[in-house]
Formats: C-alpha cells, sequence, structure tokens
C-alpha cells in the first residue's frame, strides 16, 4: 500500500479489536460464546482469553496487505490496481472489526442477536464489494483467482475474474436476501453454495479457456 491516509485508516481499523477488548476485558464474563450453530444458536462458550486471537486478526492481515506486494513477483502490475487492492485492504480489516464488535455484544448480551442472520449478511455484504471490485484486479500471487492457468495468461485472467466477480456479487445479493428473508439454515446453505460455484466454476472455466488459447498459438520448435 501507498497512500499514507488509506495506511493510516487500515490500521486504525485493525488495531481498533484490541483496543474494545482492553477496554472492555475486565467487564467480561469468564466464559463467552465462541462458536454459533446452522440455526444461530451458541453451541460452545470458551474463554474470553480467545478474544484476544480474535482482536488479533486485524493487524495480522493488514501487515500481510501493507507488505505481501513488495514480496510479489509480479509487483509491478499493483501500480494498475493500486486503488482497489487498497480499498479491498481497508474493507476486510473493517469487516474484521465489525465482527468482533458483534462477537462483544454477544458476550455481554448472549442470543440477544439472531448471529445466523447478521454473519451472513455481513459475509454478503462483503461478498458483493469483492465480486464487484474483482473484474479490475490484475495478474498478482496474493489476490484473487490464482491457479496455473489464470497466471499463465493475462486474457483467461481478465475473463476469470470477470466471471468470477460476477458470481461472487450475485452470491453476495442471495445472502443478503436470505438473511432478511429465509431461516438461517436456508440462508447458510445458500451462502455456502453460492461461494463453492464462484469459486469452482470460474476455475474450471480457466482451464478450458487456457487450454483453448493455447491451441491456436503457434508451436514453439526451438
Amino acid at each position: 500500500m501507498k497512500t499514507k491516509w488509506k495506511i493510516a485508516a487500515m490500521w486504525l481499523l485493525a488495531l481498533l479489536p484490541l483496543l474494545l477488548v482492553a477496554a472492555l476485558y475486565t467487564r467480561l464474563p469468564g466464559q463467552v460464546p465462541m462458536h454459533w450453530g446452522f440455526d444461530g444458536e451458541i453451541n460452545r462458550y470458551g474463554s474470553k482469553n480467545e478474544l484476544w486471537l480474535m482482536a488479533a486478526l486485524g493487524p495480522l492481515f493488514a501487515l500481510l496487505f501493507q507488505f505481501l506486494p513488495r514480496l510479489d513477483p509480479k509487483k509491478r502490475s499493483y501500480e494498475r490496481f493500486q486503488r482497489y487492492y487498497e480499498a479491498t485492504a481497508l474493507v476486510l480489516v473493517a469487516f474484521l472489526a465489525v465482527m468482533m464488535g458483534v462477537a462483544l455484544l454477544e458476550c455481554f448480551r448472549p442470543g440477544s442477536l439472531s448471529m445466523g442472520r447478521v454473519v451472513s449478511a455481513l459475509v454478503g455484504l462483503l461478498f458483493l464489494f469483492l465480486g464487484n471490485i474483482m473484474g479490475k484486479v490484475k495478474p498478482n500471487f496474493f489476490l484473487g483467482i490464482r491457479n496455473p492457468w489464470t497466471l499463465s495468461d493475462p486474457d483467461v485472467w481478465n475473463r476469470t475474474h470477470r466471471l468470477g466477480g460476477g458470481l461472487l456479487f450475485l452470491c453476495g445479493l442471495a445472502a443478503v436476501a436470505c438473511a432478511v428473508l429465509l431461516p438461517e439454515e436456508v440462508t447458510f446453505v445458500v451462502l455456502m453454495a453460492g461461494a463453492l460455484a464462484a469459486a469452482l466454476i470460474p476455475t474450471v472455466l480457466s482451464c478450458l479457456w487456457y487450454k483453448k488459447a493455447a491451441g491456436k498459438r503457434p508451436e514453439d520448435h526451438s
């Protein structure tokens, strides 16, 4: 990442969960909700110390987003989608902060939220964002649908990400709608099925597109 204010904003969002846990730690009960079933009911409690691990995800992701491009053999590509990369970093770190806030609320008032609906809606909104920008991501080793076929052919990369972005956007739209209208179990199935389709379909087609393009290239007799 290069934009200074975006780096500062990312780290502020990344550290927010740690600050919240530190500020509320003495008021938290010894055992807090840590896992919810498909129906949204709490099915596991754990030590409040586990919240530190959840809160540490933000700084870990921020660190990766800031420094991984420097290690990428295709680091020059980032200049072509820098603002989308930075937007992705901000949104993902913000997503983790919101999820931490929801978890802390449940620590104080277990069962006050329909966790299945809340999480599905939040993930759906994340998918809407990612689906909208995926087609703008250029070849790199850390972000996007990275496989031998997309990384070997820029045209295959672009076609795959346009398709994957569209499918992920539809998955997010369906997840948000289901979170509002349908039972939690149905919403979870729709979300998982949509995410799986958005990952598998572009991957399979990228292989087919690459082979088709390879068949049209002149053979290398060297």
